[in-house]
């Protein structure tokens, strides 16, 4: 048995590189083991026969300076010019016999993804197997001298020798020249800002067609069963209950899967990683750290995983900061309730409408955070920043599947429980003591909605939508199930305003997205972080949506 070490610059592909081989040799009865290694000094004490170094092709001189540190440990090794496909796509070209002769060291030419020089890779490490050791070679002179930047000189002559330039003379890939454009810090946030547009935009565009199928295959089934049924207690719960409560929700689908479309090529190709990188020197003139805005991103997706998340910040206060900054985000939940409302109100500026939401979101996290960095709990100086950034990549059909699965999995898990039982509980609220749905001023929900109400009717809302305020607690989702029993699914002939319908989406903005997240919040920060959440979220969405509405109704008035 050849036992192989795999070695290589993080994000050169040596994990893929020594999973295909691994595969092809056992596939072939080769008598090969390959295990990966992170780093030279893993390589002292073991019995490996070979080393293979997996040489970046984009960055050949970064990958060839490991060189000398591998053969401190080891000195039977090959050299393979991984991912040499994107080598080509930079029209630069490498001399590998000369390379081969001036380094001293076997080499061969590899890309995994598209299943280049596996083969020949596997006859280079047979060969290499079964020859003595030659030492008559220029790198193991140098390296008996020592000095890091005489083969450093050495290595940068050899490139001079072997690697060909293009016309440019750069060594970038068109997905690195594209990525270039993308992080440029006077081009990247409009660009970031316009393909938010285009996704919100697409999201409504795009969604409303199959929307509007199941909301008629909702009333028809609603129709249907009403002609049906007799109408009793148990009839009123099924259809005005169960189905329009469940039906109003699940008619946002569609949107939930082309938004999450979106999000999952934005977070596979890399590109949500650059938008950190864009907003990493704002959030530093603000005192932030340059890796908070990583969680509030994925708080877009669902706060709960987002606080999780702000785990890999290594300091304390900063992450617990930017765990209380994670709730300002707008997480799916809400988008039912944003669309409901847009769509109704807000026809002629969705997208628009959208954006503001999550940048008032994002805003706000931004000064509260700002805030907090004055109290004595998280006054400090920080000067981390994001500087780090994944491969740009062509995102893959299979992984982009799972991810948007899994978001429409907890959406229909959400619909099957929260929603459900909510949609219930409304409904028999709505239906006693007086078992009279056109009686709802003598309901139970409406004794409920009347307490809460005096609260809440400076920023315009009435018993109602106080009602839909509090359902939301457990499951945003929830808010649009109540909303349709409440208003027999038409929201538009409520006697909302724009402005209420505005003031109304900031309350459901600001205060806390729903129970698990700050369930988690007081597991990950403690529970005087949590309950502090509850209390300054109420505040903050009471405080924004009064001010919103009182000062708007001075304009319109």
């Amino acid at each position: 048995m050849t036992k192989i070490a795999v070695i290589g610059l993080p994000q050169s592909g040596k994990s893929a590189l020594a999973s295909a081989l691994q595969n092809l040799a056992d596939k072939d009865a080769h008598d090969l083991q390959f295990t990966e290694v992170h780093n030279p000094d893993e390589l002292h004490g073991h019995s490996y026969d070979i080393v293979l170094q997996v040489v970046d092709s984009t960055r050949l001189e970064e990958s060839l300076l490991l060189t000398p540190h591998i053969i401190d440990e080891h000195e039977k090794i090959v050299l393979a010019i991984g991912r040499y496909d994107l080598l080509l796509e930079t029209d630069h070209s490498l001399n590998l016999p000369k390379l081969q002769q001036l380094i001293g060291v076997p080499a061969c030419r590899v890309s995994v993804h598209k299943n280049y020089g596996l083969s020949n890779c596997l006859h280079v490490l047979q060969e290499v197997a079964s020859r003595p050791l030659s030492k008559a070679h220029p790198i193991y002179h140098l390296r008996d001298q020592g000095d890091e930047d005489t083969y450093r000189a050495y290595v940068h002559g050899v490139l001079t020798q072997t690697l060909t330039h293009a016309k440019d003379d750069q060594n970038q890939t068109r997905l690195e020249k594209i990525d270039k454009v993308l992080t440029n810090p006077w081009l990247g946030f409009p660009i970031m800002m316009a393909a938010l547009y285009l996704v919100f935009w697409c999201t409504f565009t795009l969604g409303a067609y199959p929307q509007g199928w199941i909301e008629q295959g909702v009333g028809a089934a609603a129709e249907w069963l009403s002609g049906l049924m007799p109408h009793t207690w148990w009839s009123g719960l099924l259809i005005d209950g169960v189905l329009q409560g469940v039906g109003a929700v699940l008619a946002f689908l569609p949107n939930i899967i082309i938004l999450f479309f979106f999000i999952s090529l934005m977070e596979d190709s890399g590109y949500m990683a650059r938008e950190a990188f864009i907003m990493d020197t704002i959030m530093h003139r603000v005192g932030l750290h340059g890796r908070s805005f990583v969680p509030m991103l994925m708080g877009f997706g669902c706060n709960v995983p987002a606080i999780m998340a702000a785990r890999d910040i290594q300091n304390p206060k900063d992450r617990v900061l930017t765990m209380l900054m994670v709730p300002f985000m707008s997480c799916s939940a809400r988008l039912p309730v944003y669309m409901l409302f847009v769509d109704t109100f807000f026809a002629d500026h969705k997208a628009l409408v959208m954006i503001s939401l999550y940048a008032i979101g994002i805003c706000l996290s931004v000064l509260f955070a700002v805030l907090m960095k004055k109290t004595p709990w998280f006054r400090q100086d920080d000067d981390d920043s994001v500087n780090e950034l994944p491969e740009f990549r062509l995102p893959k059909v299979r992984v982009t599947a799972v991810h948007i699965w899994e978001r429409v999995a907890d959406y229909l898990q959400k619909i099957c429980t929260v929603i459900l039982w909510a949609s219930i509980i409304i409904w028999a609220l709505e239906y006693f003591p007086s078992q009279d749905l056109n009686d709802l001023e003598n309901s139970y929900l409406a004794s409920i909605g009347k307490a809460v109400s005096p609260i809440l009717e400076p920023l315009g809302f009435d018993w109602k939508m106080s009602v839909c305020l509090l359902t939301g607690l457990p499951a945003k989702e929830a808010i649009v199930s109540t909303l349709a029993i409440l208003y027999d699914g038409d929201i538009a002939t409520a006697g909302f305003t724009p402005l209420t319908a505005f003031s109304f989406l900031l309350f459901v903005l600001l205060y806390f997205p729903c129970i698990a997240t700050i369930a988690t919040l007081r597991r990950e920060a403690g529970k005087v972080w949590a309950w502090f959440t509850v209390f300054h979220s109420l505040a903050l969405a009471w405080l924004v949506s009064f001010l919103v509405y009182q000062l708007g109704s001075l304009l319109v008035s």
